[in-house]
């Protein structure tokens, strides 16, 4: 080796993204290219099984109440997916300044239950609203095998 040349550097592994946001069309196929985007990030942390499903299911309930929220308010709705601190927050933005309202469905109603379903789930959820409109957010506890899964002390908005 020549007094020039140096070491080879260590390969370094780069991170994973701890959040990711995507902004989807404000129509019926925004919440499968939602569920799409989740999965995706879902398999590069490591979630999977029950979780994995039951984030999908509040994703999608939150991308179809956004949806309705905002028929006639903007085209477009926002989905932002976070990691940390043992949490999994799940975020969906639409400019309807319309609150989300949890229903008494009927058996025979088709519609209703979507916030029931959230709020059954979810380990925390709630709305912030902004000049804008607002973010229903909804959050899972994530565990893995090596620690118990603490309970999730809410985000700070």
């Amino acid at each position: 080796m020549s007094a020039r040349a140096r070491p080879a550097a260590t390969r370094l592994t780069p991170a994973l993204p701890t959040a990711a946001d995507h902004l989807l069309p404000g129509d019926d196929r925004s919440a499968a290219h939602a569920r799409a985007a989740l999965r995706r990030h879902l398999q590069l942390w490591h979630i999977g099984g029950e979780l994995a499903d039951s984030a999908e299911l509040l994703l999608s309930e939150l991308v179809a109440n956004a949806v309705q929220a905002q028929a006639s308010a903007g085209p477009e709705v926002g989905v932002r997916f976070a990691l940390s601190d043992g949490r999994l927050r799940l975020e969906v933005r639409d400019a309807s300044d319309e609150l989300p309202v949890m229903n008494d469905a009927k058996e025979d109603e088709e519609c209703g239950r979507g916030l029931v379903l959230v709020d059954a789930l979810a380990s925390g959820w709630g709305v912030d609203r902004d000049g804008t409109g607002k973010t229903v957010w909804a959050e899972l506890a994530v565990c893995d095998a090596s620690a118990p899964c603490p309970a999730p002390a809410p985000l700070s908005p």
